[in-house]
């Protein structure tokens, strides 16, 4: 007759891709039962979002199943994010990570980014807000349909403005009309967008996007000592030029000792709609070596597809209106390899313990 025991030895073996090491160690094997030949447990996931989870859960399932005398298996599937958010910050403790946007000039798609990735998290069944910290040009309440808008608490506080999936955002472009400029320094900046994250009652977040400035000057500096962050996300066209400022973004960071989640480089390509035939319209990328050179990793490539921008211009971000388009499925993988690079940066950060 099966054991308990019998059942965390077969689990040992199924192996998580990201963290190089056996669920069961991992501790993500959970309340495991045995009566006669069934065995129930359940299987606590590291994010919703990683590419990993369905091999995981069937491995998990056909490494009980194969043992002797097991006839049937009741395997519950949740998930827990992990943190590796910077412990001990005040006004953030609901808030499990918190990943900054950032690029080293403006007009390369990072808040296109952004909220793509925000909703494809959203997507996976994960708890996200978004904080659109650009408070320049303030774009995210154009390209985001807002069922919700925000409101003043009871308590005093703002309760942030919702999409019609779940995704909880703020942004100052929601508090001023489209006409007003905003002419602050980086300190009032600063200010502004740390009231916004501190005073905005979020609830419970596994990820918080955040929208910073382009830029490698005085505001997304400063924005970037403010917050606790997990990690950076770095977003570049493939230009030679382009990527030699989107590095000195990257090693301004690093200097910080923030993180760097990966690069996503945005026009990466075009693909023609009638004969398939690629074209690098920027010439051939230099993103490859960049990320070589810093110890980093390119999370994905974005070709050149024109729905991106209409969608864009809709207020319907092709990852949810066309999930299953080419552009949707692109957003949807970067942002599940960005949350598994999180769970790979809380283990290392932990031990495991998270």
């Amino acid at each position: 007759m099966v054991t308990e025991e019998d059942v965390l030895q077969a689990l040992s073996r199924v192996v998580d891709p990201d963290l190089k090491m056996d669920i069961v160690r991992l501790r993500m094997v959970k309340d495991v039962k045995v009566e006669e030949d069934r065995v129930a447990f359940t299987l606590e996931l590291t994010t919703p979002a990683c590419p990993y989870n369905e091999q995981i859960q069937r491995d998990a399932r056909t490494a009980v199943e194969r043992l002797p005398g097991v006839r049937d298996v009741d395997m519950k599937v949740t998930s827990r994010v992990w943190s590796a958010r910077p412990a001990g910050s005040e006004g953030y403790e609901n808030i499990r990570n918190i990943v900054a946007v950032a690029s080293g000039k403006g007009g390369v798609g990072k808040s296109t980014v952004a909220v793509n990735l925000a909703y494809g998290l959203t997507l996976s069944g994960a708890r996200v807000g978004l904080v659109d910290a650009d408070v320049y040009g303030p774009t995210i309440p154009k390209i985001v349909k807002i069922s919700e808008p925000p409101r003043m608490s009871g308590g005093g506080g703002i309760l942030p403005a919702k999409t019609t999936i779940g995704l909880k955002v703020v942004s100052l472009g929601l508090f001023v009309q489209d006409d007003s400029p905003v002419i602050w320094r980086g300190p009032l900046v600063a200010g502004a967008v740390k009231q916004l994250l501190t005073e905005t009652e979020w609830g419970e977040l596994d990820y918080l996007i955040v929208d910073l400035p382009p830029g490698t000057g005085d505001s997304p500096l400063t924005l970037a000592q403010t917050m606790p962050l997990t990690g950076i996300v770095i977003v570049t066209t493939p230009q030679d030029a382009a990527a030699a400022i989107a590095a000195k973004a990257l090693r301004m960071f690093k200097r910080l000792g923030i993180p760097i989640i990966g690069i996503v480089e945005n026009m990466s390509h075009f693909i023609c709609p009638h004969c398939g035939g690629r074209t690098d319209i920027f010439g051939r990328s230099v993103v490859a070596r960049m990320a070589e050179e810093h110890g980093t990793t390119i999370l994905g490539q974005i070709p050149i597809i024109p729905e991106i921008s209409m969608h864009h211009e809709m207020g319907e971000p092709i990852v949810v209106s066309q999930p299953d388009s080419p552009a949707g499925r692109i957003f949807r993988d970067i942002a599940g390899k960005m949350a598994a690079r999180i769970s790979v940066l809380a283990h290392s950060k932990a031990g495991g313990q998270t």
